[in-house]
């Protein structure tokens, strides 16, 4: 009996209709029918992995804003939101035999956040689209994800530069490493920088913790610690200290905050470029900021309908008469505020790259 062997491929039946991720496909003539805008496609599929991308890479630059109080405003609840929260009552007095103690009072602070929108986008030429090795959306969306994120976390810090409560760091004579001093004033620390050591110390940090403890009245995050954003150059600084922890030797790498680092006497510490440099004109020293925070010491909203989205257009939405491009967006909308100056410290410092290093406040000044 003779062997028989089929090619059942022979007779598959594909259709004329194969969904793809670029439109409608005849399997048999290989025609393509484009998907309609609005209309019934799989596009959100392309959507789901920009947008992605997009977040990915705009959450690896949410440093500061990570840490502060997330509020919602639900849609269609105005730009700003109000918020209250209540004065620290002082400690609970003793009491007399048979005598009613006079009543605490009781009292509030309202707290306005306005909200504002920003966005940005690339245009990709159809050639580009169809002809680039790399892909080209992809790239614009992880550019434009890192940007908005840099961004948004740029707007949140410069609402932080508001914090009033203030600690400078200590001047230590260079060659004998003796205390000198503690300057009273930006001016100071300034003059301090030329001639000393004036550096972010472990003895400055347990210094910012007690300061902090008490005006916070030990207000800490998980009960336990204290959040800090540290600019490199200071790092560089404190990780000479024997006191110094990195952060894979006491936490897992889900405990671990988006930049941290490492931690000392408590205060766990957050890498970030845009952890303030001041050198203003004609000044020869860059001094720098790291604050540190209790919790809940400032705000930030949580906008329903406000996220961070990827906006997609194609060369038949918006590529003129000819279909020669489309773009690729990025837009949303933010909205902080301190909402406890006692519960944030900033410390003043210069560091071993004070002559060199440059301002990093100018740029998008406009608090949010």
């Amino acid at each position: 009996m003779k062997d028989w062997k089929f090619n059942l491929q022979l007779f598959a039946e594909a259709g004329t209709l194969v969904n793809a991720m670029a439109g409608y496909m005849n399997a048999y003539t290989g025609d393509k029918t484009d998907f309609t805008p609005g209309g019934d496609d799989l596009s959100t599929l392309n959507k789901v992995f920009y947008d992605t991308a997009l977040l990915d890479n705009a959450r690896d630059q949410l440093i500061y804003t990570q840490l502060g109080k997330k509020l919602n405003l639900p849609a269609n609840h105005g730009m700003s939101m109000e918020i209250r929260r209540w004065k620290t009552l002082g400690r609970i007095g003793k009491l007399t035999e048979a005598v009613i103690p006079t009543g605490k009072k009781l009292s509030q602070v309202a707290i306005t956040i306005t909200i504002a929108q920003y966005g940005d986008y690339v245009a990709i030429s159809d050639l580009m689209d169809n002809h680039a090795i790399d892909d080209a959306k992809l790239g614009a969306t992880e550019e434009l994800g890192a940007a908005a994120g840099l961004t948004n976390d740029m707007l949140t810090r410069n609402v932080l530069l508001g914090g009033t409560q203030i600690l400078y760091a200590d001047a230590i004579n260079r060659s004998t490493g003796a205390y000198v001093e503690t300057p009273a004033t930006e001016a100071g620390l300034q003059t301090d920088i030329a001639s000393y050591n004036v550096f972010l110390t472990p003895d400055v940090l347990s210094k910012a913790r007690t300061q902090l403890f008490k005006s916070a009245k030990g207000m800490k995050y998980s009960g336990a610690y204290y959040l800090a954003v540290i600019h490199p150059d200071v790092a560089e600084d404190l990780r000479r200290s024997d006191y110094w922890m990195e952060a894979h030797k006491y936490a897992g790498p889900e405990e671990i905050y988006t930049g941290e680092i490492g931690r000392i006497h408590g205060i766990r510490f957050l890498e970030s470029n845009l952890a303030p440099v001041i050198k203003s004109a004609g000044q020869s020293y860059a001094t720098y900021k790291t604050m540190i925070f209790c919790k809940d010491a400032f705000a930030v909203l949580d906008i329903e309908g406000g996220a961070m989205e990827t906006i997609i257009k194609s060369k038949e939405e918006v590529g003129g008469p000819l279909n020669q491009f489309g773009t690729v967006g990025v837009k949303f909308e933010m909205g902080a505020k301190i909402l406890y100056q006692e519960r944030m410290l900033t410390v003043w410092s210069g560091s071993s790259y004070s002559s060199t290093a440059e301002d990093n406040t100018a740029e998008y000044s406009d608090a949010a």
